[in-house]
């Protein structure tokens, strides 16, 4: 296919020059959480590394998570990473069509046994196989098919993750998620509807440096991306601790931007990194554009209750003991303030987007 030229070779023909390249690597180890002394090995296992061979599969699926990935591409990270690869096969984007488009797989899953990277979106239909199929072959046999082949597999979006909208009560498809049928090969869970796509080439930028893949959580989700909660790095955390919640969508307190907690806000139970990556180019997520979050990016978030159903409320007013505890411990609060306001600068700025111009800019 593609696999001719090496990522560096690339890159400069894209007119990256090396203190980019380098800005590039140093971002790259900051959005997975990597010390800078990995900077220099990021460099030259990124630079001499060959194009690897992307083969992406979609099943039960809205299309959305290629939506959300082909938006963000110019001129961002991703972008850079996705212009770097070979994307040999993919439903919506190839030109090839029909038998061309199969002849495509095949050749690629040949010339590249045992190194390609698979990417499935979507869930997998066992209820009854012809619920779903491409080019005649069920979901789940061609996705059992490419995936022998495969030196890791990325499970992008919540329905390839967990099953998503399709395994929803009282999933008439018999829908499951991906590593519900491949027991024999690394997996990388980069949940959310959509997931957020610095987490996919934040992924693949640590497969092809250390050729293997990220440390993840007990949901096999990246932990660099999905360590933490949205209520965690939320920037309306300080008046939920002050008990200060929107009542409705147009009440006083959601025009001055107060917690959306009793508004059904789901940030306390779901773990992604909305907050600090956000969306649109760096522009906002939904608790920012006033909407609470859904916890898309977490199993059964569907059956979960009502979307603008509290998650539980404390018996006790929690601006009474906002009260008693600034009371009680003001000083040490000021203290712990200042830190975790550090803290939090430097999360935003390790996880803030980053685009090939800022990478240019000097420092």
């Amino acid at each position: 296919m593609s696999n001719e030229k090496t990522l560096g070779e690339v890159l400069r023909q894209q007119g990256v020059t090396r203190r980019g390249f380098l800005k590039f690597c140093a971002a790259t180890a900051s959005l997975m959480a990597l010390p800078p002394a990995m900077v220099p090995r990021i460099a030259a296992a990124l630079e001499n590394a060959r194009r690897p061979s992307v083969i992406w599969l979609s099943f039960q699926e809205c299309t959305g998570c290629t939506e959300s990935l082909t938006r963000s591409h110019s001129p961002t990270i991703e972008g850079l990473i996705f212009n770097a690869i070979s994307l040999d096969y993919h439903h919506t984007l190839q030109a090839a069509a029909g038998d061309q488009a199969e002849l495509a797989r095949e050749k690629a899953m040949e010339e590249n046994f045992g190194n390609y990277i698979l990417v499935a979106d979507g869930s997998i239909p066992v209820g009854n196989m012809g619920y779903s199929t491409i080019a005649g072959i069920s979901n789940r046999d061609m996705l059992e098919e490419v995936a022998k082949g495969a030196a890791a597999i990325v499970s992008v979006g919540t329905c390839a993750a967990f099953g998503g909208l399709p395994h929803a009560s009282p999933n008439p498809t018999g829908a499951v998620a991906v590593s519900d049928i491949i027991k024999d090969k690394p997996i990388i869970n980069v949940s959310g509807c959509p997931p957020i796509p610095v987490v996919i080439s934040g992924v693949l930028a640590h497969f092809l440096t250390f050729g293997a893949i990220p440390e993840l959580d007990a949901l096999g989700r990246p932990l660099a991306f999905y360590g933490k909660s949205i209520h965690d790095r939320c920037y309306r955390r300080p008046f939920y601790d002050k008990g200060q919640f929107a009542e409705t969508f147009d009440d006083e307190g959601a025009r001055l931007g107060w917690c959306l907690y009793k508004l059904g806000c789901k940030g306390p139970t779901t773990y992604n990194a909305c907050a600090t990556t956000k969306w649109n180019e760096g522009t906002s997520f939904p608790i920012e554009a006033g909407h609470p979050c859904l916890g898309c990016s977490e199993p059964d978030f569907w059956d979960g209750g009502g979307f603008y159903k509290a998650i539980s409320m404390p018996a006790e007013d929690l601006s009474r003991t906002a009260v008693y505890a600034i009371g009680a411990g003001a000083a040490a609060g000021v203290a712990l303030g200042a830190v975790n306001r550090a803290r939090k600068a430097r999360a935003v700025k390790a996880h803030e987007k980053v685009t090939i111009d800022d990478l240019e800019k000097d420092s």
